[in-house]
Formats: C-alpha cells, sequence, structure tokens
C-alpha cells in the first residue's frame, strides 16, 4: 500500500483481494445516507488499510461525515447520478467540485451484486494522455472549466472556473466530473468531449466480489460504474468507502478541532 501511496502506476488503481470481511453480513441497507458507525470487520479493515495511504477524512456535507460510508442502491434514488443509483454512473474524479478533493477512493465489496452486472470503472489520465493532440491538452489546462458541487455543499455553491488538467506537464493531476462539469466556451467544450473519449478508449471494468478491497488514486484516474438492476430485498451490491489524505495539513481551515472531518462552513 505505502509504494501504491508514492507511484500508483499507470492505471492509477489496484484491487486487493481476500480483505477479510464477515462471510454471512447482515441484509443490505438501501436507506439514503447509509454509513457505518459500529465497528465491523468490514469497516476495521477498511480504516487500517486507509490508513497505509494517508489520513481517512469525511465530508460533514456528505454521509454526514461518517469516515466509513456505505454504497448502495436507495430506491427513490435509483435514477441518479450518485452512489445511491443504479443506472450507470458517469466517469468522475471524487468530490471535483471540492478545493480539498480526496487524493485516494477505496471501495471495499462486502456483498458482490448477485446479479454480477454492476462493474466498477476505471480510467487513467496516464493512459489517455498519449490519444490527446497537444492543443487539446493545453485547452484542458486552461480555467475554462466549471464543476457544479451538490446542493448540501452550501458556501461551495460558487465554483471558480478553473483547468481539467493541472500539475506536471508528464503527469498532470486530472479533475473532471462528466455529469457536472461544463465548459465556458465552444474550444473547451471540444477539448472536453476528446478527454471523454480518450478516457473512455482506455477504461477497464472490474466486478468485485466480497473482499474485493479497490483503490483508485483520484488525483489522475475517474471511476464510474455500469448500470445494473437492484432487488431491493437485502442482498443486492454493498460495498463500504473510504477518503484518504495525503497531506492533512492542508484542510486544516475546514477541519475543527483538528478532527478527520471537512465542514465547508468554516
Amino acid at each position: 500500500m505505502a509504494g501504491f501511496a508514492y507511484d500508483s502506476g499507470a492505471d492509477g488503481a489496484m484491487v486487493l483481494r481476500g480483505v477479510p470481511v464477515d462471510p454471512h453480513p447482515p441484509v443490505t441497507p438501501n436507506v439514503a445516507g447509509s454509513v457505518r458507525r459500529v465497528p465491523s470487520l468490514a469497516s476495521t479493515t477498511l480504516l487500517l488499510l486507509a490508513q497505509q495511504l494517508g489520513h481517512p477524512v469525511a465530508y460533514r456535507e456528505e454521509k454526514s461525515g461518517a469516515l466509513v460510508q456505505d454504497v448502495v442502491p436507495v430506491p427513490a434514488l435509483h435514477t441518479d447520478q450518485s452512489n445511491a443509483g443504479a443506472v450507470e454512473l458517469l466517469m468522475h474524479t471524487e468530490n471535483a467540485f471540492h478545493p480539498y478533493l480526496p487524493d485516494f477512493v477505496l471501495l471495499l465489496c462486502v456483498r458482490a451484486d448477485p446479479a454480477d452486472a454492476a462493474g466498477l470503472r476505471v480510467a487513467s489520465i496516464r493512459r489517455a494522455m498519449p490519444l490527446l493532440d497537444d492543443r487539446t491538452v493545453a485547452t484542458l489546462r486552461e480555467p475554462r472549466f466549471r464543476t457544479s458541487p451538490p446542493s448540501s455543499f452550501g458556501e461551495l455553491a460558487e465554483v471558480q472556473v478553473g483547468p481539467v488538467l493541472r500539475g506536471a506537464i508528464d503527469d498532470p493531476d486530472l479533475c473532471v466530473d462528466f455529469a457536472v462539469t461544463r465548459a465556458v466556451d465552444s474550444e473547451a467544450a471540444d477539448a472536453l468531449r476528446r478527454l471523454d473519449q480518450a478516457l473512455r478508449e482506455v477504461t477497464h471494468e472490474i466486478r468485485l466480489q466480497a473482499g474485493d478491497l479497490a483503490v483508485v488514486d483520484n488525483r489522475v484516474s475517474v471511476h464510474g460504474r455500469t448500470a445494473y438492476h437492484p432487488r431491493f430485498d437485502g442482498t443486492d451490491r454493498w460495498l463500504h468507502r473510504a477518503y484518504v489524505h495525503v497531506d492533512l495539513r492542508k484542510s486544516r481551515r475546514l477541519r475543527p478541532s483538528n478532527g478527520p472531518v471537512l465542514d465547508s462552513r468554516q
């Protein structure tokens, strides 16, 4: 894990198999905002592994600031572009709108989709860069894109225009959410479409089974999910999710009492 934190490789993601989880988990929850506040084998293991990458964090406005969150289908939200939906979830950087987005996203499978239809999709800008021409890359590096946050994040509702690619020329960071990132002009919109196509060409799909832990480097990779058909009978796909910051100090102004939960109202 420590080596992955230093260099997540060309794919910017990995899967650890055989992570300890309850062999007989309770029924899959199907309510909005479901989280883990009582320790279990899976949630404890997830946080222990997360600490090998950095510092587990959460966001007060998201799932009430719980460090371990459930990713499960919710009947009233099954058509949403969110972790509670069951439609195709478009590729995205996790919390792309936030000034202190996670460095890593961890997804631990507690129960697999019984129909084996729900697939985690991952794509890395490291794989996509050779497919982009110089002008497209230059445009993506300019502040010509706006990513909207959910209304729950309050003061973050007014997001500044910024780039999609930033950082090192030969190994840039990627920050985009194809559901809510919008270009401010036609040339930028064309560049965003070309980026989307390039990422689609290098996307790989993972069918997570119980005990599989997917770790996504949120700085260089986007992820999404295929559509599937939940049963809402207690046997649906169930993941535990955790976020990690490598440098906890950067977000200090949003973490009351120097705790692990960011609060945008600070």
